[in-house]
């Protein structure tokens, strides 16, 4: 199957004012990279496990896996930033990824984080989001005054507590997707993982805290989360990524993640996983949310990058 992200030349352009997917990478690269790791959450871990549904969400969407039986998936939890070797308890934002093989000719890869939302709604804000994040607080002050649209990330930011374990946060889709069912009846939707977990507290306060947490949980048994979709309106805006959903909004459990086995190697199955958003199997299709495009473009260029680098350093 060819995917879309792969398809994307380093200077694709996602935004009207000229920011290329190459300038984005450059920019989470900054002047230290690290040879063969992601650009962006460089830090990580693969796992594996089994999607379970319980057929509530087979009426809106025709991907098989909502309608019975379990789907195997390869993941990876991972933390933000280009680090490899970051503190795990420094990061602001904690990430899961999935895989799944739905057929022999699809694929669906979903890429969640611990925000709702994105503070801004084009690829060209969010760019100089970066910009004022590495130039200081105060540039980052600014940055939000000169920006309103940033008021429900600030918001949710303002009264989120990171918690002591990748297993017990709440990962999310961010951007909306269409699920489409048999009829080609369409309803944009948004998604999180909700964890069934306990806390078990934190084995260490070394700069892998959080993967020794996490090692040290799988031996109590699978990780476990609740796939929950979040139904919109016709009054919501499924292409702004910075505007949060009405609480009120139509919740359906679609079933049940577990995940089973974690791998710390740098060999591991999820390693060569592109994880971009835009893989989407027949059931699943895009909006025309602007970011959801960039981050496509800016995984297939962190992609490249690597994936050259491990090409040369095998050959030498």
């Amino acid at each position: 199957m060819i995917y879309l992200g792969m398809l994307l030349p380093a200077s694709y352009v996602f935004s009207a004012e000229q920011v290329t997917a190459q300038q984005f990478v450059n920019l989470q690269q900054g002047n230290t990279s690290f040879a063969g790791f992601r650009r962006a959450h460089a830090k990580g871990a693969c796992v594996t496990g089994y999607f379970e549904p319980n057929g509530q969400l087979a009426a809106l969407s025709q991907v098989p896996i909502f309608a019975q039986g379990t789907t195997p998936f390869i993941g990876r939890f991972s933390i933000a930033g280009n680090n490899p070797t970051a503190p795990d308890l420094k990061s602001p934002v904690r990430s899961l990824a999935v895989s799944f093989n739905i057929s022999p000719t699809q694929q669906w890869r979903i890429a969640m984080n611990t925000p709702p939302v994105m503070a801004v709604s084009n690829p060209h804000d969010f760019y100089q989001q970066i910009v004022a994040i590495k130039n200081g607080p105060q540039a980052l002050k600014a940055f939000f005054n000169a920006h309103p649209e940033t008021q429900d990330f600030l918001n949710w930011k303002a009264n989120y507590t990171p918690t002591q374990s990748l297993a017990l946060e709440r990962y999310h889709s961010i951007n909306a997707f269409y699920l489409e069912n048999s009829q080609g009846e369409k309803r944009a939707v948004r998604w999180y993982f909700e964890p069934q977990g306990y806390p078990l507290g934190l084995t260490s306060d070394t700069d892998n805290a959080l993967f020794d947490e996490l090692s040290a949980r799988f031996l109590k048994g699978p990780v476990k989360f609740s796939w929950v979709f979040i139904l919109s309106e016709e009054t919501d805006d499924e292409n702004d990524p910075a505007v949060r959903w009405p609480e009120d909004r139509q919740r359906v459990v679609a079933g049940e993640v577990a995940i089973e086995q974690i791998d710390m190697s740098l060999n591991a199955q999820c390693q060569s996983i592109n994880f971009d958003p835009l893989t989407l199997p027949s059931g699943v299709s895009a909006t025309a949310d602007p970011i959801l495009r960039a981050r496509s473009a800016a995984y297939a260029e962190s992609y490249r990058r690597r994936a050259k680098e491990k090409l040369l350093e095998a050959l030498q």
